[in-house]
């Protein structure tokens, strides 16, 4: 039977519906678009699931096709009708007259923070592996300007111009005699990876102190007494510059590894039953002890840098109850010691702040009165001793159980407050401007976690919304200036503190000015770190993004924190940072 002519039919013309499943345009059968499942389907146990076509309209127009119900169109296509003229006319008065087009924003690699099915499934777990800043450090093709043969390697990263080193080499040659025509160091003048220890003064050393002024005590006190170092105190040097080589160029990764075994043989040799009585008083066992822990904290920052500072608080005790008379002060002590037990305190004071862990190195390796600033620290021992004692009353806080303990807590917290607030860091230059940014920075930051450790202030708390702007505010400034050294435990603090609500931070004045947002501004911050400083940014940042997820998806559930109104109860820090923070190295 001959199909009706359009003229013959009867009734409304059936067409396809637009809403048709995928089944039903395949076959070019109309479809009644029931939900969820449309008849013919149905009958025919046929699945039925709509497909979802995107078309683009600069594909369409590349084409001269009419995109979407633009322009005139018509099934009879008369001689010199309007499809004919379609694209001319679309092209001209559409694209050019009517559309507007936005700015593409220029995206940094380290812009992405990205959620995966274990951010759901393991929410109090950190991956490092799987962290974007892993592969971010710029590996630079330029040659570097080193001493001996460090230059046949053109993957070397750029000299970190902060500290000469000349005048240290100067002082250690003066110790030796000027006409000595025995090699400075001779326990590596004949290793093939000599280069490695010049690339710790030039590269590790100035990634170690705020200053821009004066020298490490990674090379003004380690420097010295290399002199008389054995062949296991150069192995952990080697080791700890082979380890930071491998961030830049992956090819040293093995040399380190090497570097490391042969450390720890001779140190697992001196630690023995044998050798213990021998060099429990050389301060080198310290020092080697030192320079591993900090290759653990380079390398992969778990559980193993730890160890290492374990072991150096067991020896420290041992040393200590070795000596026949009572300890002495820290001015009159040889340097070298006094350095090695105050990086392990620091390290323990620092890393306790996030997780609030039992503490390890107790208070007599601060004196409350020392507003000096130390080199390495970037802060007073003053501020680090009221750091440790904040740590300890937030550990005492769920544990009140009268009236008068918890006037007490609140008594001590209002006394460490006060000490915060009145706090003078001094430093020898006052012209070291990096230096005092870094120890304000500490000092603000040490307000802000005293807030939230005692008092259980939230990112919506207005004393927290003002603390990060004013942090922020100078992480900026020194990103601006290019002094990225010791900050890592204020960026932390602010960045785990931020309102996930209200990121803007700060807009500059004026119509056109472009506003600062929290996020952006930590994670630029983070990138720039990790190239400059001696910490293991990476699992900092891992963190730091694994608070934010947490905070996201508690926006619309509420927070369970401020549900509660149990003062024995989890504040807020104590829920989203502790838990996440075990064995993180802030220092």
């Amino acid at each position: 039977m001959p199909r009706r002519k359009a003229a013959d039919r009867v009734g409304p013309v059936k067409t396809r519906s637009r809403g048709g499943c995928k089944e039903c345009r395949a076959s070019r059968v109309r479809c009644d678009t029931q939900k969820p499942v449309c008849t013919r389907c149905r009958e025919r146990g046929l699945p039925c699931s709509t497909e979802l076509v995107l078309k683009w309209e600069s594909e369409f127009v590349s084409r001269g096709l009419a995109f979407g119900r633009a322009g005139v169109w018509n099934k009879s296509r008369a001689a010199g009708g309007p499809q004919s003229k379609l694209s001319s006319q679309y092209s001209d008065s559409h694209l050019l007259d009517d559309q507007e087009w936005c700015s593409v924003p220029f995206v940094e690699p380290w812009g992405f923070v990205n959620s995966g099915v274990s951010t759901f499934e393991q929410p109090d777990q950190v991956n490092i592996a799987c962290d974007e800043l892993n592969g971010l450090v710029v590996r630079t093709r330029e040659p570097v300007i080193m001493p001996r043969d460090l230059l046949a390697d053109p993957g070397s990263p750029l000299v970190l111009d902060v500290v000469d080193y000349h005048s240290a080499f100067q002082h250690v040659q003066q110790l030796q005699g000027p006409s000595s025509p025995l090699p400075l160091f001779p326990n590596i003048s004949q290793t093939d990876h000599r280069g490695l220890f010049d690339y710790y003064l030039q590269h590790v050393c100035p990634r170690t102190t705020a200053s821009s002024k004066a020298s490490s005590p990674f090379a003004s006190v380690i420097l010295p007494f290399c002199l008389s170092a054995s062949p296991t105190m150069f192995h952990a040097i080697q080791a700890l510059g082979a380890c930071h080589w491998s961030r830049f160029n992956p090819d040293y990764s093995t040399v380190a590894l090497r570097f490391k075994s042969q450390a720890l043989k001779g140190l697992r040799y001196r630690l023995s039953p044998e050798g213990s009585l021998g060099y429990s008083q050389d301060p080198e066992v310290l020092v080697i002890m030192m320079m591993l822990c900090l290759y653990e904290i380079v390398d992969n920052c778990d559980q193993r840098w730890t160890v290492h500072l374990k072991g150096a608080k067991d020896l420290i005790r041992f040393r200590r109850q070795q000596q026949l008379e009572p300890p002495k002060a820290a001015d009159t002590r040889d340097p070298v010691s006094t350095f090695a037990e105050r990086f392990f305190a620091f390290q323990d004071v620092m890393g306790r702040t996030a997780c609030g862990e039992e503490v390890l190195f107790g208070s007599d390796y601060w004196q409350e009165d020392e507003g000096k600033v130390d080199l390495w620290m970037g802060c007073s021992p003053e501020l680090v001793s009221i750091l440790s004692s904040i740590t300890e009353l937030s550990r005492t806080r769920r544990q009140l159980s009268s009236d008068s303990a918890r006037a007490s807590f609140s008594l001590c917290a209002a006394s460490l407050e006060r000490k915060l607030e009145n706090l003078v860091q001094e430093i020898d230059d006052d012209d070291d401007d990096s230096l005092l940014s870094a120890a304000e920075l500490k000092r603000l930051a040490a307000v802000l976690y005293l807030h939230c450790a005692l008092y259980g202030a939230s990112p919506a708390t207005p004393l927290v919304v003002s603390y990060v702007r004013r942090i922020l505010r100078i992480v900026s400034d020194l990103l601006d200036s290019g002094s990225l050294v010791s900050m890592t435990w204020p960026v932390f603090v602010a960045a785990v503190e931020l309102d996930p609500v209200h990121d803007e931070v700060w807009a500059e004045p004026g119509e056109n000015a472009a506003a600062t947002h929290g996020r952006p501004l930590v994670l630029r911050a983070l990138a720039a770190m990790a190239e400059s400083s001696v910490s293991n940014v990476a699992r900092t940042r891992a963190v730091i993004v694994k608070v934010w997820q947490a905070r996201d998806n508690d926006m619309l559930k509420g927070s369970p924190v401020e549900a509660s109104n149990d003062p024995t109860s989890c504040n807020d820090w104590e829920w989203y940072v502790a838990p996440i923070s075990t064995a993180m190295s802030l220092a």
